[in-house]
């Protein structure tokens, strides 16, 4: 493996040896002179702050900006880079690699697809990871310590801990609040795997450092952060096999959707191994080596054992590992014990309204949420600063929350999926139009893919939908908005989209609600009318 692609502690400063982020190029330093500039100086405090927020990601900057706007007096800290995961090793630079894996995958089936021009040679790899970090230094300053200083926040850069109920230190400078927010996020975690401490492996807080392509990337994980990447490098040319625990991708999402994002990385040439444990992780060479056995126990979603290949134990090898299985919440080093705060290994505990057993403090965003996505990080710190501030009465649970996968084609869900609509006991009608019956969607060549929307039993009101097409997250806000605010799918129905938009799927199913209004019962009354008008 290449040296940039040994594992990174998140922690490290810019000591001379050991930057920040990696490589140490232009771009990468450009992006550090935003959000972590070596010559900044920490301001003097400033008496007691109306609001200390702990934590520079989405959670945090929200509630630092929407206070400070709003005249509080507000500290935010950070130790590491400001903007998160999301800016640095998350949203922005997965979706700026996902975009070229596109292109390139478009280019290569244009010819067959459209008539076009044939395709042939490779890709420049080195420079698609060039135009991300290029791209991320550009969006950067928008989270950037100097603009958070002109909107009146003190940002403090080093280590943040607790020493009472209404006090916390930054590198020994103690600084007061009133309130106090912890929005620090959360960091990949590795399973128990015996061995793999001793392998170099990636996470999505390393993956984006590589500048060569892996040969043979194993991806272990088949939630969001594995389909998307497994997908994106097989698409920029590496070998790829992802192995799954369970039975099946995707398992949050629709059982449907998760069928076609399967079909979709097995076209793209990814090699499928799922429900498979990981028995232990080693060297083989110069190749990661993984030994794999079968789950006994492992069903696929019609309760049928697992596929063929998981038939017996295998080992597979690879250049390169990619460890994709979830989050881990950073509550360690904080001295939460000292200012009262509970937490657990899920992260720090909140009530509805996202506030602390100590009254003083909220929590926030990734560190305090089973769900973790930049934009619900948003929507709880516009909470929290009303509940903090103002003695508002926000709560957690009227957020309707949407999510996207952006794998080819994307799947888009907000709310309930059928299954567990009907685990929590609601009685629903389901409204599913294919893709195939779109003239957009045909007409672009992207059929695989559907809009499913479920509706309670008797109403219109809208309790869940999927969408899955190349665009899937940018159709779901239309049913985002209606359950938002109390919108049935009525309303949807009634309202003209613009001929020729995959968007008409969501119309469809509108329409397909509004026939079941057609019962025999009304059938007669119009008839009746009929014949007294004919």
């Amino acid at each position: 493996m290449t040296s940039s692609s040994a594992p990174f502690d998140p922690s490290a400063r810019e000591t001379g040896s050991a930057p920040l982020i990696r490589p140490d190029d232009a771009e990468n330093r450009r992006l550090v002179s935003l959000v972590h500039p070596p010559t900044w100086r920490n301001p003097e405090p400033k008496g007691r702050y109306h609001l200390v927020v702990v934590g520079a990601g989405t959670a945090g900057l929200v509630s630092a900006a929407g206070a400070a706007g709003l005249g509080a007096r507000v500290a935010l800290v950070e130790r590491h880079l400001m903007g998160g995961d999301c800016l640095n090793v998350g949203c922005v630079p997965s979706k700026g690699l996902i975009a070229p894996a596109r292109a390139w995958h478009a280019a290569r089936h244009a010819a067959r697809d459209f008539h076009g021009p044939d395709t042939s040679g490779d890709g420049d790899f080195a420079s698609v990871m060039a135009r991300m970090r290029r791209l991320r230094a550009d969006i950067a300053s928008v989270d950037s310590a100097a603009r958070f200083q002109s909107l009146g926040v003190d940002v403090f850069f080093g280590d943040a801990v607790f020493t009472g109920p209404d006090t916390i230190h930054v590198d020994g400078v103690p600084l007061r609040f009133r309130r106090g927010v912890i929005a620090t996020g959360a960091r990949a975690a590795a399973p128990a795997i015996a061995g793999l401490s001793a392998v170099p492996y990636l996470t999505n807080e390393t993956l984006f450092e590589l500048t060569e392509r892996p040969r043979h990337l194993l991806v272990v994980g088949g939630g969001p952060i594995g389909c998307e990447m497994a997908q994106a490098f097989a698409r920029l040319g590496s070998r790829v096999t992802l192995i799954n625990r369970g039975p099946r991708l995707l398992p949050r999402d629709d059982a449907d959707a998760a069928t076609l994002v399967h079909r979709s990385l097995s076209a793209d040439g990814v090699q499928l191994l799922l429900g498979v444990d990981i028995q232990h992780a080693g060297r083989d060479g110069g190749e990661i080596s993984l030994d794999l056995a079968p789950r006994a126990s492992a069903r696929d979603v019609a309760g049928a054992p697992v596929a063929p290949h998981a038939a017996e134990t295998r080992s597979v090898t690879g250049s390169h590992l990619l460890i994709a299985v979830g989050r881990a919440p950073n509550t360690e080093g904080l001295g939460l014990d000292a200012a009262g705060v509970a937490y657990t290994a899920a992260g720090v505990t909140v009530d509805d309204r996202f506030r602390t057993s100590n009254s003083r403090i909220y929590a926030c965003g990734d560190v305090a949420s089973p769900l973790q996505f930049t934009h619900l990080a948003d929507f709880q710190a516009r909470a929290v600063i009303q509940n903090a501030l103002f003695y508002g009465r926000k709560k957690g649970s009227d957020l309707v929350v949407p999510w996207t996968t952006y794998t080819s084609p994307e799947v888009a869900q907000v709310g309930h999926t059928e299954a567990s609509a009907r685990e929590a006991g609601l009685d629903v009608q389901t409204f599913h139009v294919s893709l195939g019956e779109v003239d957009r969607a045909i007409l672009d060549g992207e059929t695989d893919g559907f809009a499913r929307v479920h509706v309670q039993n008797g109403t219109d009101r809208i309790v869940g939908a999927t969408i899955v097409a190349e665009h899937a997250g940018d159709l779901l806000a239309e049913v985002t908005l209606c359950m938002s605010n109390r919108i049935g799918l009525a309303a949807i129905g009634a309202t003209m989209h613009p001929y020729p938009t995959q968007g008409d799927a969501l119309r469809r199913c509108a329409d397909l609600w509004r026939k079941t209004k057609l019962t025999p019962t009304v059938k007669s009354v119009f008839a009746a009318w009929f014949r007294w008008t004919g």
